[in-house]
């Protein structure tokens, strides 16, 4: 008896309401009408974000493990790897200056904090004491150290992605060169990706229970007047980022032949999930396998996102020099061109060296602020407050700026397969994806 395969049969679709991002966007709305209402109610709520943030790190380091290792061991050339990443380095380089660059523009232009005539001798440097303690330990030569596991294992237990990404590298190498005596083992983890990758889904099913709580602790604990006063300079850092993320990174996009406005949508469930969480791990899995079935090989998904969660933080950039000069401005803190070249500078190197770290713009700020001595380090009080509020808009910027990366990256290597980019963006292949996703083999 002739059984016609199940990938002819036209696939149903689903209700709105079955969408991913459709129950996202409402547990969000709900937490926030908790959070204003219910504020003791909604603060409890926190355990729910934080689980689901806990669950989806729990599958972080497995996901790249087996993408950076299958790809990197199934490439014909080795020296490949090193190409790959050396031309991502200079992406993220070239962008995270040009992000920097850009808040230190609208900072001037808009000028935020100025007219506040804050005494910084008012302000109470003990509240951001925690940070600036952290920032201080927070060094290159530290950051570099650290990226070296003790164990294998211990890289696996703590989750560092920049751990599990050096050992996958190294492993994945060492399979390569080892050649057909290395096939059982590749054969193995190529069919260990497809669990894995369901896992990935089953756990999504969770993401708009951890959206819900999330918000619902952020909107009860710090309350939405409480914003009011620091608006302007929350609405300089989402119109910045906006444009940013539009006019910069749309204009590379359309030079590499895609839209911007179409990759948003096409990851709009992750990018959902982001907000909700204000988190960008929690999407990672997600964004890996979206790009592989845009048309990226894996191997350079497998190199290009997880270093550019630690050093392509364009959202986080922006942030750092927009804040900074925020603070001058408030505290009347005059500050020459030299000065602000010196912040640009310093901002450079301290968001590599504290990259990795939970609330990493904060103390990549407190890092910053602690080498350039004219702007006080007190000032980042003025801000504590609010910042949460924009963690959101700096973790957005970074989800983009790394799917965009992913795709450039690809598309220099010639990695790219353009017919299924353009199907995956036109919704032809990303309306309703398969339970399990269809991985690309590696070559």
């Amino acid at each position: 008896m002739n059984v016609m395969p199940a990938a002819t049969h036209p696939r149903e679709k689903l209700p709105f309401y079955r969408h991913l991002y459709v129950q996202v966007i409402a547990a969000i709305i709900a937490g926030v009408l908790i959070g204003h209402y219910y504020p003791e109610f909604g603060t409890s709520l926190k355990p729910f974000g934080d689980a689901f943030i806990k669950l989806v790190k729990m599958i972080i380091a497995p996901v790249i493990f087996l993408t950076v290792a299958t790809g990197i061991a199934g490439m014909a050339d080795l020296k490949k790897v090193g190409r790959v990443a050396g031309k991502a380095m200079i992406y993220f380089l070239a962008f995270s200056t040009l992000a920097l660059a850009v808040g230190m523009i609208i900072a001037n232009v808009v000028q935020p904090g100025a007219g506040m005539h804050i005494s910084p001798a008012s302000l109470d440097a003990n509240a951001v004491s925690t940070y600036t303690t952290k920032a201080h330990e927070s060094t290159i030569t530290g950051f570099l150290m650290n990226v070296i596991p003790d164990t294998i294992v211990g890289a696996f237990a703590q989750g560092d992605i920049l751990q599990v990404l050096f050992f996958s590298v190294l492993f994945g190498i060492s399979l390569g060169m080892v050649g057909d005596k290395g096939k059982p083992v590749l054969d193995f983890l190529n069919a260990l990706t497809a669990p894995i990758f369901r896992l990935v889904a089953i756990l999504m099913k969770a993401a708009p229970i951890g959206a819900f709580g999330a918000m619902a602790f952020t909107i009860g604990k710090y309350g939405i007047g409480s914003i009011a006063n620091l608006a302007f300079l929350i609405g300089t850092f989402y119109l910045t980022s906006l444009l940013f993320v539009l006019v910069i990174l749309g204009a590379v996009a359309r030079y590499n032949g895609f839209s911007i406005l179409a990759l948003i949508r096409y990851i709009k469930e992750e990018l959902l999930l982001v907000l909700g969480t204000s988190s960008s791990e929690a999407a990672l899995p997600g964004l890996m396998q979206k790009m592989e079935r845009a048309g990226c090989k894996r191997s350079v998904v497998g190199l290009v996102i997880p270093t550019g969660y630690s050093f392509n933080l364009d959202g986080t950039n922006i942030y750092m020099t927009l804040a900074a000069l925020f603070i001058a401005q408030a505290t009347d803190t005059p500050l020459s061109f030299g000065d602000q070249i010196l912040l640009l500078l310093v901002a450079m190197l301290s968001s590599k060296g504290a990259a990795g770290i939970t609330g990493a713009g904060f103390i990549t700020l407190a890092a910053t602020l602690s080498v350039v001595p004219s702007v006080p380090v007190a000032g980042m009080a003025l801000i504590l407050g609010i910042d949460r509020f924009m963690s959101e808009c700096r973790a957005l910027t970074n989800f983009i700026g790394n799917a965009v990366a992913t795709i450039v990256v690809a598309r220099w290597e010639n990695e790219l397969d353009a017919t299924m980019l353009a199907n995956a963006l036109s919704g032809d292949a990303a309306a309703e994806p398969a339970p399990v996703p269809a991985l690309q083999p590696a070559e």
